[in-house]
């Protein structure tokens, strides 16, 4: 079973190298590992370039977005399974793809996800949260609650079937996709009850209130092109599950 493991980045090259070792130190050895810069100005592609022998694919070019590189990335993707590795994020050990291949090879299932922890940008041991993803269903999609994106796995059929992130959302086009197919409850998926992915803070969804605003009209959005009944309140109602995440970490 072949995973595609996808990374977009763009001037990361504070944080592209953790996230190449990442990839590279995990015992699961079917990996295909594809990486979309988006034409950074920094040295990021000097530093990819030292890794290319290591990567199926990977290209410096300007986009459209994350989303737009995102689907780039799925476009070239050949394994069974696909999955994303932000330049910001890292797999919390090297048997995660273990468990994943698992999970699937084990199961009847189209997706599976896990945990994540949010660490500080420069010192990734020290968890500023800690995100459960064992309390999404899909019936609290409508309260803004999704299963951690950088965790979720898929078959790859799952985008010839669903289609690829919508470009005109800014933030939330992951949580319009995870609206997409598990809205219907049309797909079969899977809880791994460990923590997956360490994300530093500081990402596009995370970086200011006019941020969260954004991502909370774009919540409500694609709720309602998913004929998801919600509102606004619902929405907002997922900040005191958050609450309870720095509490309990």
């Amino acid at each position: 079973m072949k995973i595609s493991v996808i990374t977009v980045c763009r001037n990361a090259e504070a944080t592209i190298s953790d996230t190449l070792f990442s990839v590279q130190e995990q015992s699961y050895n079917n990996i295909e590992h594809i990486l979309i810069d988006g034409a950074s100005s920094d040295g990021t592609a000097d530093i990819i370039r030292k890794h290319e022998r290591r990567l199926a694919y990977w290209v410096s070019e300007p986009d459209q977005g994350i989303y737009d590189a995102m689907n780039k990335g799925i476009q070239q993707a050949t394994g069974d399974l696909v999955g994303f590795l932000n330049a910001d994020d890292i797999f919390a050990n090297n048997m995660v793809l273990e468990w994943i291949a698992k999970a699937f090879s084990e199961r009847d299932i189209s997706a599976c996800y896990g945990d994540l922890i949010y660490v500080d940008h420069t010192d990734l041991s020290r968890v500023v949260r800690y995100y459960r993803s064992k309390y999404f269903t899909p019936a609290r999609i409508a309260c803004g609650v999704m299963p951690a994106h950088p965790t979720l796995y898929l078959k790859n059929d799952i985008f010839k079937k669903f289609g690829l992130f919508k470009t005109d959302y800014r933030i939330a086009a992951d949580f319009e996709f995870i609206a997409r197919i598990f809205g219907k409850q049309m797909i079969k998926f899977h809880y791994i009850p460990r923590v997956l992915v360490k994300m530093r803070m500081g990402g596009i969804s995370t970086r200011s209130i006019k941020s969260n605003f954004i991502l909370n009209q774009e919540i409500f959005r694609a709720c309602c092109e998913n004929n998801i009944p919600t509102s606004l309140f619902k929405v907002y109602s997922k900040y005191f599950r958050k609450i309870f995440e720095l509490v309990q970490r």
